[in-house]
């Protein structure tokens, strides 16, 4: 595994950077919503949470991660690339500093740039749940859909209650991607010490092998935001104060003529 911290510069930036820069491309040129809508974006967007409908991978090693994959993409119809064997990235972060919404940007940005892409997003807690045994239900179909899925998101990992069931679930999951070399995208708030306690040694070691670590730091975002939106609705509207001082000038004439 390689580290990045939140930094702009780093040994994966730099290193992505000559790649790009050696096959004529900008390492930082931004994706951007082009002109015209993409079909497979507004097809994904009917997939994508509401609230990450507009995420932007805009940390550093997410969008060198990004253009990485995109150039390694094997050709496809018409030309557009399709997503390949590659590297897989480990968003570590406190809660609320953006993990989710750098997944989900990544997404996008991959569509944004023509990528032919399927992928599936699930959290820890919810695979489990869906994969848990129950009559009707073929979960042995379902894990092989995700584990042979060519971009999978595992969002919250280690925040799910664990059990030797769960890691055996994990294990067989990243296994599989880890054999095929599929790019996986994995969020979770745990350091890696206390994610291989959760999650076992012998996940915690593949993931260790087949991902770049990304560090998201900083305050809780989502507290940031809420802390705003209470700041906003206390204030007073802008017209409220000249209205009430104006109530009183208004009576006091009233009460001189009345004398």
């Amino acid at each position: 595994m390689r580290d990045h911290d939140a930094q702009p510069v780093g040994g994966i930036a730099r290193r992505l950077a000559h790649i790009l820069t050696s096959r004529g491309i900008d390492p930082n040129a931004r994706l951007t919503d082009p002109a015209e809508p993409i079909p497979a974006l507004q097809a994904a967007q009917a997939r994508i949470p509401a609230r990450y409908q507009e995420a932007v991978a805009d940390h550093p090693a997410v969008a060198d991660w990004v253009r990485e994959v995109a150039q390694a993409g094997r050709p496809g119809p018409k030309g557009a690339p399709g997503i390949a064997q590659g590297r897989s990235l480990l968003i570590v972060g406190t809660t609320g500093t953006g993990k989710t919404h750098q997944a989900y940007g990544a997404v996008r940005s991959l569509l944004l740039a023509g990528v032919r892409l399927r992928w599936k997003a699930i959290t820890a807690a919810d695979l489990y749940a869906g994969l848990r045994p129950r009559p009707g239900h073929d979960g042995e179909r379902e894990l092989m859909d995700l584990a042979r899925c060519p971009l999978l998101i595992i969002d919250d990992l280690g925040a799910a209650k664990g059990s030797e069931w769960t890691e055996e679930i994990t294990m067989r999951l990243i296994n599989r991607r880890y054999n095929e070399m599929l790019p996986t995208l994995v969020t979770t708030n745990l350091g890696m010490a206390d994610l291989r306690a959760h999650i076992g040694d012998r996940v915690a070691s593949r993931l260790t092998e087949m991902t770049d670590k990304v560090i998201l730091d900083g305050p809780d975002r989502r507290r940031a935001i809420a802390a705003n939106l209470r700041s906003t609705a206390a204030m007073p509207p802008a017209c409220a104060e000249p209205a009430e001082l104006a109530a009183p000038m208004a009576a006091a004439p009233a009460r001189r003529l009345s004398r």
